[in-house]
């Protein structure tokens, strides 16, 4: 019996965090110190992740992405990537990374069973990337694109996160990579999420906006990252960025790559590769959601921005059955909200990106 919303929706997708610990420090994502790890008793182990996604694919999950945090860093990543992609009932297996550690790591994941792969970068210069990123360099990370070029993962798909006054100067630029090799670019409108309860003062998460009836926890604050009203004035809509990509290379055509996702996709006349725009805020996308996320600690969340989540990992320490732990991912579905209130000022106010899964 397939996983159905009460809005209809399919839910046949789940995210997977391994980690919640990244060698990036992205000034929208994390404050420069990081935030505080889950101690390792408390992740998931490779026999423990396993089992829940099988019985999500029992249940009526057909697609997994693997995130983190950085799920490179995690040392068991090929023995994960194996063991989930032996589930027969997969259809899609793909992994979001930084890309910084990729170069060692595409090819054994490639022979694993991964399937694909998308690589989050922001800005194609190298001193801004060391502003963004706080971590790493952009060579290594190009370098890790190459190989997951050479390992066959694709389609491969490049992922930036569009803020106005900080990267949209280059969506051009990142456009015209899409003329001469088969890469697919996707701007992600920037999505305000930040752990400060100074901020939302006043603001109930477990509010009708937010659905009920799930446990919320771990609430925090943080210092040197993007605030939600930075964040909010660094927005540029899709529209926006189309229009200057468009002003340099001419009007785009529509076009469609496989797992296209939630992204609008467009390519230049002649190009080998596409340019997509993820409009989260500027055009809700959420009633086709069709996605669960579960937190590299055990917690299966029904929504990025909702504060609600189950925990899964007591039940499947403690003895629980596959059906204990399939009627949990039932719960989790029966009360996934209808959308997110980004645009009309929604402030989450739980868990960070990196704890959560991008």
């Amino acid at each position: 019996m397939p996983l159905i919303d009460p809005f209809n929706r399919t839910i046949d997708y789940l995210r997977v965090s391994i980690t919640d610990r990244c060698n990036f420090r992205c000034v929208y994502c994390m404050p420069e110190e990081g935030f505080p790890v889950s101690p390792k008793e408390e992740l998931l182990s490779v026999n423990e992740l396993i089992r829940l996604v099988r019985i999500g694919v029992e249940s009526g999950i057909t697609k997994v992405r693997l995130t983190g945090g950085e799920p490179l860093v995690r040392k068991d990543l090929v023995e994960i990537v194996r063991g989930v992609a032996a589930l027969p009932e997969i259809r899609d297996l793909s992994l979001t990374t930084n890309g910084y550690i990729l170069d060692e790591l595409a090819a054994p994941l490639a022979k694993a069973g991964l399937t694909r792969i998308n690589i989050s970068l922001d800005t194609l210069k190298p001193e801004r990337f060391k502003a963004l990123a706080r971590r790493g360099d952009l060579a290594r990370v190009l370098s890790g694109i190459k190989a997951a070029q050479d390992a066959g993962l694709h389609p491969i798909k490049i992922n930036c996160v569009a803020m106005k006054g900080m990267n949209d100067d280059e969506a051009a630029d990142f456009a015209a990579w899409t003329i001469q090799e088969e890469i697919h670019f996707r701007f992600i409108e920037v999505m305000p999420i930040r752990w400060n309860l100074d901020e939302t003062i006043g603001f109930d998460p477990l509010s009708a906006h937010q659905g009920t009836g799930l446990l919320q926890l771990k609430q925090s604050s943080n210092g040197s990252m993007l605030s939600d009203l930075e964040m909010r004035r660094m927005f540029i809509s899709a529209e926006e960025l189309k229009q200057k990509i468009e002003a340099v290379h001419g009007p785009m055509e529509t076009a469609e790559i496989r797992t296209n996702g939630p992204a609008r996709t467009y390519r230049i006349p002649g190009a080998k590769g596409t340019v997509g725009f993820i409009s989260q805020i500027s055009s809700d996308l959420c009633a086709n959601c069709n996605r669960l996320r579960l937190t590299a600690d055990g917690f299966l969340r029904p929504c990025l921005m909702s504060d609600g989540e189950i925990d899964l990992r007591t039940t499947l320490r403690n003895g629980g059955s596959d059906q204990d732990l399939a009627d949990l991912f039932k719960h989790v579905v029966e009360h996934k909200p209808e959308r997110h209130y980004l645009a009309d000022g929604q402030k989450v106010v739980g868990r960070g990106m990196s704890q959560i899964g991008g």
